[in-house]
Parts: structure tokens; C-alpha cells; sequence
């Protein structure tokens, strides 16, 4: 990957730099303070170069709210719906078909927080499509390129 393609496909967030790895120095026996210790060690970045967007955090926690509650919401209301037709209606339904449809909908929740983060828009200045298909397939690119890149500095 090029400097101008990876300059491209870097997050409005991202910092500039990549994190260097710490030298490692032979440490010598010198004795010193905790406020020298404390000055010597700064991050290599700022919290607000790392943080979020909090116009990125609200349009993911938006996405979350929806493609997560959605189907917890479902799923809590069959187990009342079923609670009620036992004991209301005299309607048993078979417990498997219950916990199935409670697992499904349960399995479905735990989905929607993954598909809710990746589907938003990461750039400030995009809100993005309705359902956030392609920005899914972007966003699942970076991450996966990261898994990579990481899985290839391991090696």
C-alpha cells in the first residue's frame, strides 16, 4: 500500500503517525522520584487525537439503540406474550419453540451491536446511508486490514 492510498484511507480521527515501540534500554540502578518517573513517560498521543467524534458516537450509539433494542425488545416481549397465552389463554405452547425464538431474537441483539458500530458512518462530515450497508463493508475492510497488519508484526 502506497503512503497516498494509506493517507486516503485513513480515518478523520486517526492520527498522523504510527506508534513507535519503546527502545529497549538496559535499565541502571538510579534512583527516582515518582515525579520524574511520571514526566518522563508522556503518550505517544493525546486523548483528544484517539478519542471519537462525538458526532461518530452518537450516530454509532444511534445504530446500536436501533439494530440491538430492536430484537432484545422482541425477544423479552415473546416471553411475556407466551407467559400470557399459558396463563390467560389456556395456550401452551411448546417451551423448545419458545426458547428458540427467544435465543434467535437474544442471538440477533448480540449482532446488532457489532452491525450498529460497524454500519455508521466514521466520517464527521457523512452521516451515511439508511441502513448503512456500504459503510459496513468499509468499515469491516479497515478492521480486517488492521487484524492483518497486527497479525503480520506478530509474525
Amino acid at each position: 500500500m502506497s503512503a497516498e492510498e494509506s493517507e486516503r484511507s485513513r480515518l478523520p480521527f486517526e492520527p498522523n503517525k504510527k506508534r513507535q515501540k519503546p527502545v529497549k534500554v538496559q535499565k541502571t540502578p538510579i534512583k527516582t522520584t515518582t515525579t520524574e518517573k511520571s514526566a518522563s513517560k508522556q503518550p505517544p498521543f493525546r486523548k483528544e487525537e484517539m478519542a471519537i467524534p462525538k458526532v461518530v458516537s452518537q450516530r454509532m450509539i444511534r445504530r446500536v439503540a436501533v439494530f440491538c433494542g430492536g430484537p432484545t425488545a422482541l425477544g423479552i416481549a415473546t416471553l411475556v406474550v407466551s407467559y400470557l397465552l399459558a396463563t390467560q389463554a389456556r395456550i401452551q405452547l411448546p417451551p423448545l419453540l419458545v426458547l428458540l425464538v427467544n435465543m434467535g431474537l437474544f442471538g440477533l441483539g448480540v449482532l446488532g451491536i457489532t452491525y450498529g458500530v460497524l454500519s455508521a458512518s466514521w466520517d464527521e462530515a457523512q452521516a451515511g446511508s439508511l441502513l448503512g450497508l456500504s459503510e459496513f463493508g468499509t468499515n469491516w475492510g479497515r478492521m480486517v486490514a488492521v487484524w492483518r497488519e497486527t497479525r503480520q508484526k506478530n509474525v
